[in-house]
């Protein structure tokens, strides 16, 4: 059995990728970042996810701001 190649396609496990989300954390040393509901494509069969790069950009800003508040925790969602 071959595994077909597509951009759908989950390169780790050949399963389906759909539109869900994630949950994205960043560690900063000081303190920890948490963004919630963070639109991404997953996996259908492993649960590995992609995020686009527009929201990865997104995310940037967010832990930039994160990093500007000192803050031990900060906890948001996206979407």
């Amino acid at each position: 059995m071959t595994k077909k190649k597509g951009k759908d396609l989950c390169p780790f496990c050949g399963g389906l990728k759909k539109p869900g989300t994630t949950t994205f954390t960043a560690e900063l040393g000081f303190g920890v970042v948490v963004v919630r509901h963070v639109p991404a494509s997953v996996c259908s069969q492993c649960g590995a996810d992609w995020i686009s790069d527009k929201t990865a950009a997104k995310l940037e800003t967010l832990v930039k701001e994160a990093k500007t508040k000192k803050l031990e925790v900060e906890v948001t969602a996206l979407g």
